[in-house]
């Protein structure tokens, strides 16, 4: 099967070929520094780490670039309401981004530009627009003039015709006063008083958001790159302007493929600060959460689709981490597999064949991975290597010798040493001590009395129709390793995992 991808572009399902055969270029819109990550930065980071390493598993030599947006007006009121500096908040979020990351085992980018180490690529960028009259100068600020760029909109779809309608009936401010259409965006803004500043042609000032993604592309990986990520939220208007100001100046196309994962919803609302349901990765890690598990609830769900994020569903993958890791660490102390490094290798050529149903395992593992980056049918792979070895890890837990002997068999060590490289592929690895579950629920121990009132619960629940309470209570229960068995007639029955 070919390697296939959704391009956002397109909006199409294409098979992917690089500009080179066998190398990739990739650049990542990374963070704005100005606080720590989120559960939003987590799912499109694990995302994209499982991009990159699954190229480099396929034989594609990757060049993967994640840079940093350290201007920005939210740098700047971080500052001034610590009393700090722009320089200050940014590495300090600098820092913490790299243990977040390093914590959820995403490989550090090969290339990690800073917007303000590329300030002399930044003004020849803007000097080439203004050449080429897609770039004017008005009161120290410049704008590109979107009307001067012919397919504005190809992206994500807008119509300019439309927009400017919508807007018609706004009020001006006084920076659309300057511009020459309501859509014309920054590339260079005026330095405010007391406001950090760098020398320009057009006087003291900074680089808008836009740009900044343009030229660090362009000094990285050149005029057009293989493939192009960020978050649904970036289609409009950043990766838009993007595309507009990059192929204005080289006439290129600034990337072949784009990708686009889709945004985290926190119990079906989206998440924000206002709402109160923003949580940051090292809270949550800090709550309890192991790695990864965090990490096999994301891949659970396709990259493209919402993920909604709720107690019940975090509780769901912790259950399920909890047996691909017994798995995992039955492989690390049997000697008979390497443990997961931090980095992913090209797949093995040349191996020994596999048993009939360990080469259909990884061939079904490879046909969903080409499909559009489909993780949850990867991960089920992964659950079904793991069964016979998860079964072992029972046993010898138990102090049965044979147990303990059958695992170093040739079939076993096989069985492990795939499980083990697949699991690499998607960054999982195994976690010693890791926590069984996060809830009180998973840790309550309840009861047969509390078990069988909960399932009462359950059943007048789902007579109500209440299903989504009826589902509560079953993810509730199986967070704690107690697992339901629904029977003819509306009896359950229940046993512990």
């Amino acid at each position: 099967m070919t390697l296939r991808f959704t391009n956002t572009l397109t909006r199409r399902v294409e098979p992917f070929e690089p500009l080179v055969a066998g190398r990739v270029g990739i650049y990542c819109c990374g963070v704005t520094v100005y606080d720590l990550c989120h559960l939003g930065h987590a799912r499109s980071y694990i995302n994209w780490d499982v991009l990159r390493r699954y190229l480099v598993w396929r034989g594609y030599a990757v060049t993967f670039v994640q840079n940093f947006t350290d201007i920005d007006d939210k740098i700047l009121n971080r500052a001034a309401a610590e009393g700090s500096s722009m320089e200050a908040v940014s590495e300090r979020n600098i820092e913490a981004f790299h243990t977040d990351m390093d914590a959820l085992n995403i490989l550090r980018a090969d290339r990690m530009p800073r917007a303000t180490r590329c300030l002399d690529g930044i003004r020849t960028l803007i000097q080439e627009l203004e050449a080429k009259g897609a770039a004017y100068c008005a009161d120290g600020d410049v704008y590109f003039a979107v009307m001067k760029q012919q397919g504005y909109g190809k992206l994500s779809g807008r119509d300019l015709a439309e927009q400017q309608q919508g807007a018609s009936g706004r009020t001006a401010t006084a920076e659309e006063a300057r511009k020459r259409h309501p859509f014309d965006f920054a590339l260079w803004k005026r330095a405010k008083p007391g406001e950090p500043s760098f020398d320009s042609p057009w006087g003291a000032g900074r680089p808008g958001w836009h740009i900044e993604c343009s030229a660090m592309v362009r000094q990285e990986l050149g005029d057009t790159i293989d493939i192009h990520l960020g978050g649904a939220d970036l289609i409009f208007p950043h990766h838009e302007n993007e595309i507009a100001q990059s192929e204005a100046a080289t006439g290129q196309p600034l990337a072949r493929t784009w990708l686009h994962n889709g945004m985290v919803n926190v119990d079906g609302e989206k998440m924000s600060k206002s709402l109160g349901n923003f949580t940051t990765i090292r809270d949550l890690l800090a709550s309890g959460v192991s790695p990864m598990t965090l990490r096999l609830f994301v891949l659970q769900a396709h990259y493209r689709k919402p993920l909604d994020f709720t107690t019940e569903a975090l509780d769901a993958a912790a259950t399920g981490w909890q047996g691909l890791n017994s798995a995992l660490e039955l492989i690390a102390g049997s000697g008979s597999a390497p443990s997961t490094r931090a980095a992913i290798t090209p797949q093995p050529q040349g191996a020994p064949a596999l048993p009939a149903e360990l080469s259909t395992a990884r061939e079904r593992f490879i046909a969903a991975m080409d499909d559009d980056l489909n993780t949850a049918a990867a991960t089920a792979v992964l659950f079904e290597l793991a069964r016979p070895l998860r079964a072992l890890a029972n046993r010898i837990e138990r102090g049965d010798g044979a147990a303990a002997e059958q695992r170093q068999t040739p079939a076993m060590a096989r069985r492990a040493a795939l499980l083990q490289e697949l699991a690499g592929v998607l960054g999982l690895k195994g976690e010693a001590n890791a926590p069984a579950a996060r809830t009180a629920a998973a840790a309550e121990g309840f009861s047969e009395t509390e078990i069988n009132a909960l399932i009462d619960q359950r059943r007048a629940a789902k007579a109500a129709k209440d299903f989504a309470n009826a589902d509560q209570i079953r993810a509730r229960l199986l967070a704690a390793g107690i697992e339901l068995i629904d029977k003819p007639g509306g009896l359950t029955d229940w046993l512990r995992r």
